[in-house]
This record gives structure tokens, sequence and C-alpha cells, in this order.
């Protein structure tokens, strides 16, 4: 959509992490239901290929590590429709587990 493109008329590269964290916070509540989730980092964060007005993006969030209290995704994102198995993006996204006062908290162990 013509708001999320730069002064280049390629799509904004904050709106794409937007995008990514949002994807993958979704992805981690439905992995950890009512658990309070935080980021806490996105790991090598790379634009690979431009993206112009128009195109349709399919994001592929996958679990790719769980730790005690944190949990990492990875994101790769890709042109719909295209037979080119590169992604365009891919990161990284790490949710942390806190407490109401902002503390960190095991996570739920998951089978």
């Amino acid at each position: 959509m013509p708001e999320d493109l730069n002064h280049h008329g390629f799509l904004f590269g904050g709106r794409m992490l937007q995008w990514v964290d949002e994807y993958a916070y979704i992805a981690a509540s439905l992995d950890f239901p009512g658990c309070n989730l935080v980021t806490v980092a996105l790991d090598h964060v790379e634009f690979r290929r431009s993206v112009l007005q128009g195109t349709v993006l399919r994001f592929l969030v996958q679990q790719a590590r769980v730790g005690a209290t944190s949990v990492q995704y990875s994101v790769n994102v890709f042109k719909a429709g295209e037979d080119d198995p590169q992604p365009i993006f891919s990161t990284g996204v790490t949710y942390v587990r806190v407490d109401d006062d902002g503390a960190k908290v095991a996570l739920p162990h998951t089978t």
C-alpha cells in the first residue's frame, strides 16, 4: 500500500520489521497461550530484495529454539506466487516471558 512505502517507492524497512514482529508474536502466543511475552531481539536483519507497491508477501514463521524463559522464531518473507525459494527478508525474533512486574519467568513446558 502507498502508506507502506519509503520516499523511493519501495517498502519501508520499518514496516517490514513491524509485520515480522507481529507475525512472530502470533506464533509465540499460539505456542505459549496465556503467557506475557515481550520482544527482546531481532537477529541479523537482512533485506535481500526490494519490494514494490502491490506486492503480496508470504510470511513463514517457525519456532527455532526454546530456552528456560525465552523462545526464538525464524522468520522468512517471500513474494507470494513466485517460484523463487529465496526469501526477500529474514531474521530471528526472540521473546521472553515476563511477569506483571516485568521480571523474567519460566516458560511452561510444551510437548
